[in-house]
C-alpha cells in the first residue's frame, strides 16, 4: 500500500527526528529520574498512544487545521506545555518521599492508568510530532497509489514503532542511572527536583517555541 520507493526515506527522517532528544524523550528521562523503570516504560506506552492520536487525526484531514491554524496550534502548544510544568511542579514537591516509595516504606503515588495518561496528553500535544506529522508525513503518501489515509495511518504506525523502541531505551537508561540515586535518600531527592525542574524547563520551552509563520 505503500510506496516502498519513498519508505526507506520516510524511516530514515523518522528516525532522525526521534532520537535527538525533544519534549517526549525528555518527559520520559524525566519520568524514569523520579520514578523509575516502570512509570518510564508506561510513559513511553502512553506517548505513543497520544501521538498516534495525531496520526489518526492527520489522516482524517483535522492535522491540516492545526498546521493551517495558528489560534489552534497556539491554543493546543500552550495547553501541553502548562501540563508540563503542572507535572514538573508536582514532581519537585515530592521528590522528598520518593526514597520512601523506593524502598516500599510508602506506595508510589502515581498508578498504572495515571502514568499512561499523563504520556498520552504529552504525546498528543507535542508541538514538535505535530507539525511533522500535519507538514510532512503527506508528502511521503503516493497518491496515484489511492488510499490515501490508510498510507498515512501505515507511515504513522512506522513512525510510533521507532520512537517506541528510542524512547524506551531513553527512559531505560535514565532509570538504570536513577538505581544509584536510590541508594541515598538525599541523591534521589537530587534527582527527583533535577526530574521536576527538567519537566518544567520543558514546558517553558514548549510555550516559547515559535512558527515561521
Amino acid at each position: 500500500m505503500v510506496s516502498s520507493d519513498r519508505l526507506p526515506a520516510f524511516v530514515a527522517m523518522s528516525f532522525l527526528l526521534i532520537v535527538i532528544p525533544g519534549p517526549s524523550v525528555l518527559f520520559v528521562i524525566g519520568r524514569a529520574l523520579a520514578h523509575g523503570r516502570r512509570a518510564a516504560l508506561i510513559t513511553v506506552v502512553g506517548n505513543t498512544l497520544g501521538a498516534y492520536v495525531l496520526v489518526v487525526a492527520v489522516a482524517l484531514g483535522v492535522g491540516a487545521v492545526v498546521e493551517r491554524s495558528v489560534l489552534v496550534f497556539t491554543a493546543l502548544k500552550l495547553l501541553g506545555a502548562a501540563y508540563l510544568i503542572h507535572l514538573g511542579v508536582k514532581a519537585v514537591r515530592q521528590r522528598g518521599s520518593l526514597h520512601a516509595s523506593v524502598t516500599g516504606e510508602r506506595p508510589v503515588a502515581h498508578g498504572t492508568l495515571r502514568t499512561l495518561w499523563d504520556g498520552f496528553a504529552v504525546g498528543v500535544a507535542n508541538p514538535k510530532t505535530v507539525v511533522f506529522f500535519a507538514a510532512v508525513l503527506p508528502q511521503f503518501v503516493d497518491r496515484g497509489q489511492g488510499h490515501v489515509p490508510v498510507q498515512m495511518l501505515v507511515l504513522g504506525l512506522v513512525f510510533n514503532v521507532i520512537a517506541l523502541a528510542s524512547d524506551s531505551v531513553w527512559g531505560l537508561a535514565a532509570a538504570t542511572t536513577r538505581s544509584w540515586f536510590a541508594r541515598s535518600p538525599r541523591r534521589l531527592s537530587l534527582i527527583g527536583g533535577v526530574g521536576g525542574l527538567t519537566m518544567i524547563g520543558l514546558g517553558v520551552a514548549v510555550a516559547a517555541n515559535g512558527r515561521k509563520d
